[in-house]
């Protein structure tokens, strides 16, 4: 079992339960995934950049990134229907535990200047989505052999119905929000 997982069962959801006074232990909040998701403009110019985002991603979630394709055409763009843009990873079960914890105890730490998260990023439904902006926080990722530094979004999908109930869920499980 994942560390944080189980410091999930043991003290946060007991925690959870007594701070918002759940009847059943089915209403706790709990992680449901974490989806990646990194943008690449400049991908449908070149195939290269696209195959080295896949590389990456795959390396940092330890499970294999799907190319995204354009939807539409846009002129202005250059881009065509079909075109590479970007590449993500949906991660479920055991990777989503391992890479949260990987996320909140080495890569976030790893940030210059780093200060707190802002809790700007919860959609309404208790979701966080947080964005990175230099993929080279994570270790897995050799500075070396990268070429350009990407960004990257990190969307937090968790079972909470409110801001208040995902954002204390997070808290537990210790990301690091500003005050």
């Amino acid at each position: 079992m994942a560390r944080l997982k189980e410091i999930y069962h043991t003290k946060v959801a007991p925690s959870l339960m007594k701070e918002f006074g759940y009847s059943s232990p089915m209403e706790i909040p709990r992680l449901q995934s974490i989806s990646l998701n990194v943008g690449l403009g400049e991908a449908s110019q070149n195939n290269k950049l696209i195959e080295d985002a896949v590389t990456e991603l795959t390396q940092i979630a330890g499970q294999k990134a799907v190319v995204t394709r354009a939807k539409k055409s846009i002129a202005a763009f250059k881009l065509r229907e079909g075109m590479p843009v970007g590449c993500r990873v949906t991660l479920r079960r055991e990777r989503m535990w391992d890479f949260y914890d990987k996320l909140v105890s080495f890569a976030l730490p790893r940030v210059r200047d780093f200060r707190g998260i802002p809790d700007r990023g919860f959609d309404g439904r208790g979701n966080f989505t947080l964005g990175i902006k230099e993929h080279t926080i994570f270790p897995e990722i050799n500075m070396d052999r990268v070429d350009r530094v990407k960004g990257m979004n990190i969307t937090i999908v968790t079972t909470a119905s409110t801001d208040k109930e995902g954002k204390s869920l997070l808290q537990l499980l210790g990301m690091p929000f500003r005050k």
